[in-house]
């Protein structure tokens, strides 16, 4: 009996082995890729920093060392890899969404991400809210740090009045503004119970009779605080 279960064992070894020598013969190495979802990055650029250029055999390619691969490119979220045996893998790529823009020390301006990213030069006419940190010169890219409730709060503005916004500010204090294109300012306070202030904000432009230069606090939605123009 024992010398048929180490018989066994040793042709289950052999033919595991002969798989994997059979695998990675060129016939199942990558010769054809195909990306979909790319829109900010060529597909020609990714696919020279994916290394599927140097043809690896199928069973190794996975999609943690592919995003490793990519990681340089800011647009690029993710990816999700499909085999198609024998030599064709098509990968599927999630790209970060823009949720803003802001200006580097520099004065370039950048796409920026919900996490306060930046993603790549923008152009003047991009219709996105701008971001700004009250003290840039104390940190180059405030967004993903000190400044990223800005980020934050643009990433979460509501269809009803997104559009009319067209400043997102934060400040030392963590302390968050928008100026509308009215021009009208709300002032958030803290990132939070954002819900609910965004109610307020649509509410007020519905129904409230304002001038431009207003100043509407809804830090305490359910408080709202007008300060008129040229008020202190």
């Amino acid at each position: 009996m024992t010398k048929w279960v180490l018989a066994l064992g040793v042709v289950v070894t052999s033919l595991a082995l002969a798989t994997q020598w059979v695998l990675r013969q060129s016939y199942f190495r990558v010769q054809h890729v195909t990306f979909v979802g790319l829109h900010h990055e060529t597909s020609s650029a990714v696919l020279a920093a994916s290394g599927l250029l140097s043809h690896p055999a199928m069973i190794s390619v996975n999609d943690a060392q592919l995003e490793a691969n990519l990681a340089a490119f800011t647009w690029i979220s993710s990816v999700t890899i499909a085999k198609h045996w024998p030599n064709t893998v098509v990968v599927s790529v999630k790209e970060s969404v823009a949720v803003a823009v802001a200006y580097t020390n520099k004065h370039v301006l950048e796409f920026v991400d919900k996490a306060g990213r930046a993603l790549g030069p923008a152009p003047s006419n991009a219709n996105l809210p701008t971001l700004d940190y009250l003290l840039p010169k104390k940190v180059a890219w405030p967004y993903q740090s000190v400044g990223r409730g800005a980020a934050y709060v643009a990433s979460q503005l509501p269809s009803d009045f997104a559009a009319q916004v067209s400043r997102v500010t934060d400040d030392a204090s963590g302390d968050v503004t928008l100026k509308m294109t009215t021009p009208l300012t709300f002032i958030l306070g803290p990132p939070t119970n954002l819900h609910a202030k965004f109610v307020a904000i649509a509410s007020v432009i519905a129904h409230s009779t304002l001038v431009p230069g207003d100043v509407v606090d809804v830090t305490v939605p359910d408080e709202l605080a007008v300060t008129p123009p040229g008020s202190s």
